[in-house]
């Protein structure tokens, strides 16, 4: 599309500025990466089960094993043992060995190898009465340069994030040994070229790629910082927008006290928003230069994903890409993480809280193009739920959180898992079959009104008590094209959902109560079917925490599912289209059996006799 204004060639350039990418980096060749189930553990992966359970369940992906920050600030410290990384053997060389020979019994079991990589989060002291700790001892003394070849700076400060008074930003929150927390600055060159040694490490002892976290920027304004944002408001004002929006008489010499990132949106200002979208776009940059760039220069099919978090759709204050342009959100990248940290691990029946994730699986499927995905619930206790509603809205389930060394944990992923493998192709790739689309109001937020966000919430979650059928597509990426193949569009900044429903009559619809979500998919090679998704969360739940509070349960023992009896649904089609059959399958019973079904004016109705937590209607027609 070509810029039609001033304003545009502008924004254009400053993209274009903070975006200079290795053409050879960016896109795979061959086909694009699917997966359809994965795992994640942080801990306990050192026990000889951890490569036996990987045989039985057989993810996709296993993403485990450290080789960033956490590897070269702790492995070779007395706190190799703990949190985060949990390495089962202490010493760099050491711990290089056994994670080589894991990625090696992996690759044997099929599974493909993404190793977390801490871009930024250092944990050591610069001094100390016993010299330097955590990073700046491995710094100082054990930097290998046969192996990580030269040290970019010779001093380690050079490489941290700044206050305004020229210190390194510091914190004591973890405590992890007694040391501090330091971040180093994406900006500073010497840090990239860092992570690139770090990154051709984790490829030699044969990881299959990447999932970066910690991809945070504070408020950092170190001279790498200032230059680029200078460079920034340079490429997307001219002089007289610059002292008009936000004061600023001379960018050359202006002095910018902070340059925020995340920040309360109750604080927020034009010019501290233009910071968060500079943060965002310049740590987008430092990505695809690492990993998709100089990563895939070494290993042409080197998977890449980051770690974000979304939470209840938190924006302005979290969500690493919540100020990303849309022709930057996920470009490159194979598949995306997103936490929900304790916004949905627990239930709370009585007032419809279901502890779910399915409207931001649906945002994020819709943000990423159909493309892989999965989400992090800090959920160890509703296994079969978590892998269901996943499977259901085009995510990948993953086991992050489940204590694979309890035998019940165990059982419910591996048989959720061969699941997902014997209906491989219903799964792998499937399109979305939604009759309509919400729009998330990612303009709004972009401006600083989050007015249409609770809109968005509360439109959303109507709906999916209607049990409509509907997709999420971010506003900014609503063209004619893609709002096209849907039946009906709702804005929550001008619908309500009633008078929107009264509208559109003419949809599928179904007979369950509110604790059952359903969505629809078709697919990837078969134009023949429809499959019908419908997850469960009614269950006994676990007794309230002493404060009151519900109980997220202490594992799959307190899952508890209730089964819902006789869901009636009545699935439209088009007119064209005779079924030859509906046959419901489920983890628990995979071969699944016939229902008897009736050809309607519109469709075909047919009725579920029990759903325990997942089942799926194949609905094929001829």
């Amino acid at each position: 599309m070509r810029p039609n204004s001033n304003r545009d060639r502008r924004s254009l350039l400053a993209s274009m500025a903070l975006v200079c990418l290795a053409g050879h980096g960016l896109a795979q060749s061959g086909p694009s990466f699917e997966m359809t189930r994965m795992v994640a553990h942080w801990a306990q992966y050192g026990q000889p089960e951890y490569v036996d359970f990987i045989g039985r369940a057989q993810p996709d992906v296993a993403q485990v094993g450290f080789y960033g920050a956490h590897f070269w600030s702790l492995v070779h410290t007395a706190e190799y043992g703990g949190y985060p990384a949990h390495f089962p053997v202490r010493g760099i060389k050491e711990a290089s060995e056994w994670f080589r020979e894991l990625n090696g019994k992996l690759h044997e079991r099929g599974v493909k190898v993404v190793g977390h990589f801490n871009v930024e989060f250092l944990v050591g002291d610069p001094d100390s009465p016993e010299g330097p700790r955590g990073f700046f001892r491995f710094y100082r003394d054990l930097w290998d340069e046969s192996v990580l070849g030269p040290k970019p700076e010779k001093d380690p400060i050079a490489l941290l994030e700044k206050k305004s008074d020229g210190k390194p930003i510091s914190d004591g929150n973890y405590g992890i040994g007694g040391m501090k927390e330091y971040w180093a600055c994406l900006r500073n060159p010497s840090w990239q070229a860092v992570l690139k040694a770090w990154v051709k490490r984790g490829i030699e002892l044969g990881l299959d790629g990447f999932v970066a976290n910690y991809f945070y920027r504070h408020d950092c304004t170190c001279e790498h910082c200032v230059r680029a944002f200078r460079e920034y408001l340079q490429a997307r004002f001219n002089q007289s927008e610059l002292k008009v929006r936000f004061g600023i008489e001379d960018l050359a010499q202006h002095r910018f006290p902070e340059i925020v990132s995340w920040h309360d949106p109750a604080q927020s200002t034009p010019l501290r928003r233009e910071m968060l979208r500079f943060s965002q776009i310049s740590n987008k940059q430092v990505f695809d230069e690492v990993f998709l760039s100089y990563g895939r220069s070494l290993k042409p099919d080197l998977l890449a994903a980051q770690w974000n978090h979304l939470g209840d759709f938190s924006q302005v204050s979290g969500d690493e890409r919540c100020f990303l342009p849309a022709d930057l959100w996920g470009k490159g990248e194979d598949y995306l993480w997103y936490s929900l940290g304790g916004s949905a691990n627990y239930t709370d029946l009585a007032k419809g809280f279901l502890g779910e994730g399915t409207l931001q699986a649906r945002y994020i499927r819709g943000a990423f193009a159909d493309k892989p995905f999965t989400l992090g619930k800090y959920e160890s206790t509703r296994i079969r739920a978590s892998i269901a509603e996943l499977a259901a809205n085009g995510g990948a389930p993953m086991g992050f959180y489940t204590d694979f060394t309890n035998a019940a944990a165990r059982e419910v992923i591996v048989e959720g898992y061969q699941f997902l493998k014997r209906h491989d192709a219903l799964f792998r790739a499937s399109r979305s079959a939604s009759e309509a689309v919400l729009l998330f109001p990612r303009k709004a937020v972009h401006g600083g009104d989050l007015g249409p966000l609770g809109k968005f919430r509360d439109v959303g979650r109507a709906l999916l008590d209607r049990h409509v059928l509907f997709d999420v597509l971010p506003d900014d990426l609503a063209d004619p094209e893609r709002l096209g193949k849907y039946a009906r569009v709702l804005d929550p900044a001008k619908d309500a959902v009633e008078p929107w429903l009264d509208r559109f009559k003419e949809r599928s619809r179904f007979e369950a109560p509110g604790t059952v979500r359903v969505s629809a998919s078709r697919p990837a090679k078969d134009d023949s079917e429809w499959d019908v998704h419908f997850v469960n969360y009614n269950r006994t739940e676990p007794p309230p925490q002493a404060d009151g509070r519900p109980s997220p349960g202490a594992g799959a023992q307190d899952e508890k599912p209730l089964a819902v009896k006789k869901i009636g649904a009545s699935l439209r089609l088009s007119a064209s289209r005779r079924v030859v059959s509906v046959h419901v399958i489920s983890p628990e019973n995979p071969d699944g059996a016939a229902v008897p079904f009736e050809m309607t004016e519109s469709g075909v109705r047919f009725t579920l006799d029990e759903v325990l937590v997942y089942a799926v209607a194949r609905v094929r027609t001829e």
